[in-house]
């Protein structure tokens, strides 16, 4: 073996590189701070199937009470109970779609709130 140096020197790294990597790693905790979930103790899973259900039982049982109602002051049998229970449904699946859209974190913070 020689002494002689090498032809090429070594690469140093260039400080772009860095600094990309720091931005990188500050971007990587961001994002994983703003996708880590909200809800604390309960899983945000269950609490918005629950709140599915009792949309779904509530638009359903609401709009036939409401559709018996009508039916008795009217004299209308069964229409005003077909009525009801169509919009009760209709209702639901209205709620459970706008639920749906919105990201768990604001449903979690609505409960909180109150709204």
């Amino acid at each position: 073996m020689s002494d002689e140096k090498p032809a090429r020197e070594p690469i140093h790294e260039d400080a772009r590189i860095d600094a990309l990597e720091a931005r990188l790693a500050v971007a990587r905790e961001r994002e994983e701070q703003r996708s880590r979930s909200q809800v604390k103790g309960v899983d945000a899973n269950y609490r918005s199937g629950n709140r599915a259900l009792a949309s779904l039982l509530g638009g359903i049982i609401g709009g036939l009470v409401i559709g018996f109602a009508v039916d008795a002051l009217f004299d209308i049998a069964p229409w005003g109970l077909l009525a009801g229970l169509f919009l009760g449904t209709a209702s639901a699946f209205r709620t459970i779609v706008q639920s749906a859209k919105t990201r768990p974190e604001d449903a979690a913070r609505s409960d909180v709130e109150g709204g």
